[in-house]
């Protein structure tokens, strides 16, 4: 079952919505899986082997075949790597012999089991099982490889992806009033990992990161005209969001107000008409409620409207 959810998730991740991407990140998963399939091992190794059966008539052998008292002795005949245990109470040779036939008939369907394989039987299936799971994850792994080489933001040639930061970077300075630089963090070394971020600036600084995923939304608007509804949206947000950052806003709701508002224009500069960028932004106001849930101090003020106090245009009734 661990292995069926597994594939499951991954296929999922890779073929579902983009937001599943965005708030899980794909490794983790692969961390905990393969910590389940060393967790799983050990404890097959661990595990007592079971006792070896004893060869000796038991009670009820004995009533049943007719020794219903203890005999007084029993007589361990070996054959090769078989043992048998024989009530022996002064009987003749050949009469040992009868009861040793007589023996073998009844252990005819029950071969006994040697220490040998009592012993090895434990092993090997825990190892099977552990290196199927290893192969698994191995497999899956090489299959989002192959995909996000193929899909995402590696799939866009080193130069496209220079220019196309490039322009980030341009767009993001108009919005800060200063010289920044925007980076897509391919090595996730700030954004995208346990932060559950899209974006990180330093407030005053001269720098930010986007999520590769991010990234490839704005190249894909404004390199191939491609909009992508609510992941469009989002994307022209975080950068506007951590442009704000660096012109030196720290409250993270007020950041995100002005962030939605700049958006509309960040967005027609990127190719999208006025309408549907103003569209897209209002969208994302309607939106920051559901998605503050989890992060409170992202949630826009109320003063976040048109007129209100962080209304950078109230000579314009159009919000944002």
């Amino acid at each position: 079952m661990l292995r069926v959810a597994l594939v499951l998730f991954v296929f999922a991740w890779i073929f579902g919505p983009r937001e599943l991407r965005s708030a899980v990140p794909v490794w983790i998963v692969f961390l905990i899986a393969l910590g389940l399939e060393v967790h799983f091992f050990a404890g097959a190794l661990r595990r007592t082997p079971p006792p070896l059966p004893d060869r000796r008539p038991q009670t009820v052998d004995r009533e049943r075949y007719g020794y219903a008292e203890e005999a007084g002795d029993l007589l361990l005949v070996r054959e090769g790597d078989e043992e048998l245990w024989i009530p022996y109470s002064g009987e003749r040779d050949d009469e040992v012999d009868v009861l040793i036939a007589t023996m073998r008939e009844q252990l005819d369907d029950d071969a006994p089991v040697t220490a040998t394989s009592a012993e090895r039987r434990p092993l090997w299936p825990a190892v099977r099982r552990f290196l199927t799971g290893l192969g698994v994850i191995a497999v899956l792994a090489l299959v989002l490889w192959f995909v996000e080489g193929r899909t995402g933001w590696d799939s866009v040639d080193g130069d496209t992806r220079a220019e196309a930061v490039a322009r980030f970077s341009d767009e993001a300075s108009r919005i800060a009033e200063k010289p920044v630089t925007i980076r897509c963090d391919e090595s996730r070394d700030y954004v995208g990992l346990v932060q559950h971020a899209d974006g990180v600036a330093a407030v005053g600084g001269d720098r930010a990161y986007l999520t590769p995923e991010r990234c490839h939304d704005l190249y894909r608007l404004a390199f191939d005209g491609e909009v992508t509804s609510s992941q469009t949206a989002r994307a022209l947000a975080v950068l506007a969001h951590e442009a704000w950052h660096l012109r030196g806003v720290s409250d993270e709701g007020t950041t995100e107000c002005y962030a939605l508002q700049s958006g509309v224009t960040l967005g027609q500069r990127l190719g999208l008409s006025e309408g549907t960028a103003r569209q897209m932004m209002r969208q994302q106001l309607t939106e920051n409620a559901l998605r503050a849930r989890g992060a409170f101090e992202y949630l826009v003020p109320p003063e976040c409207r048109d007129g209100g106090r962080l209304d950078l245009d109230r000579g314009d009734t159009r919000f944002p």
